[in-house]
């Protein structure tokens, strides 16, 4: 079975979250930490703090495209408040 993921990382450097989609978790992870990626490369290291796995691609989409507008990173905060508030 296929899953499609929406995931929240935090950036070590600077404390904040960036919000993206991915086939495959593990190696887009990997891909930020390594430079890969034009938007976070100067962000980094980032750890993975959050994660959602939808069997529809659309799904997952749709789910990421929530969680960068305003509710959605309200929803993260409160969501990991106590596991945020260790850091």
């Amino acid at each position: 079975m296929e899953f499609f993921y929406t995931y929240v990382l935090i950036s070590k450097k600077d404390g904040k979250f960036y919000t993206g989609f991915s086939e495959n978790l593990k190696n887009r992870l990997n891909e930020h930490n390594a430079g890969k990626v034009d938007s976070t490369r100067f962000r980094r290291p980032f750890e993975l703090i959050y994660f959602e796995g939808c069997r529809d691609r659309n799904d997952a989409l749709h789910r990421e495209k929530y969680l960068k507008t305003t509710y959605g990173k309200r929803y993260i905060s409160s969501r990991l408040k106590r596991d945020l508030e260790k850091k």
